[in-house]
């Protein structure tokens, strides 16, 4: 979105300003370290199991009230596949939920709506129509995004350089008219990296370039990829497109720290070079710790990474 990186742009250059002013009034030539800014969310899948469909769950509109008053959080992402319903009475009490704790509903994770990479026409015409009725719904929450999956790919597309370029060929009208419809609401079409060619970042910013739309964007995940994949590198190859992020996290160790991903090392990447200073979304997925003290391990690193 244009606003958002003239935002993110205005926050970038004046930390620098401040950073050199500090440095020029640090006593004895030390300058103080200036903080890192951004804030904290919490991504619904975290709560996956605690949360959702099921006879023993309880149901997701309780999300604004957890994320405030269990971890002290005050922006959530949803996930469409966990919640209920969809109709306008079921998002009326999301959104009353979220108003009367004080959160804000930042975006939609949008799963089991249909391919845009397709190879039958018919079937990326109803995703197109599937994923412009939760660009409403996202609209209706006043969230800022969708997140979309990127489907459809040939099981070969790694080793069968013709068919990837088809793929990639047929899924650009589909995420145009989706990030247009996108456009005309305010909200940003993001893809994160959710397997297949999404998690290649060479592969998935080809796309991004080709549909050629500002509001077209990425969702890094920290985790998310392949063994033939470099995290850090596919993390710094996604941000310059980046709407939001996401801490995916599995498990910590006694100091506190991610035992399979290097925190500062992503941070340090995500805030520090590119200059993003929006929600950075926990993800917690592990299995050792329960999914609230995973979500609190893991807000308390990043807070932590804020010094």
């Amino acid at each position: 979105m244009a606003i958002v990186q003239t935002r993110r742009n205005f926050l970038k250059h004046t930390s620098l300003a401040a950073t050199g002013m500090v440095a020029a009034s640090g006593m004895g030539g030390t300058a103080m370290a200036a903080k890192r800014s951004y804030d904290i969310s919490l991504a619904g899948w975290s709560l996956h199991r605690a949360l959702g469909k099921g006879d023993n769950q309880k149901d997701n509109l309780e999300m604004p009230q957890i994320a405030s008053e269990e971890f002290g959080i005050q922006a959530i992402e949803l996930v469409n596949q966990m919640m209920s319903d969809s109709d306008a009475a079921y998002m009326g009490k999301m959104a009353a939920n979220a108003s009367k704790h004080g959160v804000k509903v930042l975006l939609i994770m949008i799963d089991g709506a249909g391919d845009a990479g397709s190879s039958r026409e018919r079937s990326r015409e109803q995703a197109i129509k599937n994923h412009k009725n939760w660009i409403d719904i996202a609209a209706d929450l006043g969230c800022h995004s969708v997140r979309m999956n990127w489907g459809g790919a040939p099981k070969d597309f790694l080793t069968n350089a013709p068919a990837l370029v088809e793929f990639v060929q047929r899924s650009v009208p589909g995420f145009r008219a989706i990030a247009d419809h996108g456009a005309k609401k305010g909200l940003n079409v993001i893809i994160e990296n959710h397997w297949g060619p999404s998690s290649y970042p060479d592969i998935l910013t080809d796309l991004i370039k080709r549909v050629d739309n500002d509001l077209f964007g990425t969702l890094p995940d920290f985790g998310n990829f392949p063994d033939d994949v470099d995290n850090y590198d596919a993390v710094d190859k996604m941000m310059p497109y980046a709407k939001a992020v996401s801490a995916k996290c599995y498990d910590f160790d006694a100091a506190g720290n991610e035992t399979k991903l290097d925190y500062e090392r992503l941070i340090s990447n995500v805030v520090d070079k590119h200059g993003y200073h929006g929600y950075i979304g926990i993800e917690y997925e592990g299995n050792r710790m329960s999914e609230y003290d995973g979500i609190k391990a893991c807000k308390v690193l990043l807070e932590k990474l804020k010094a």
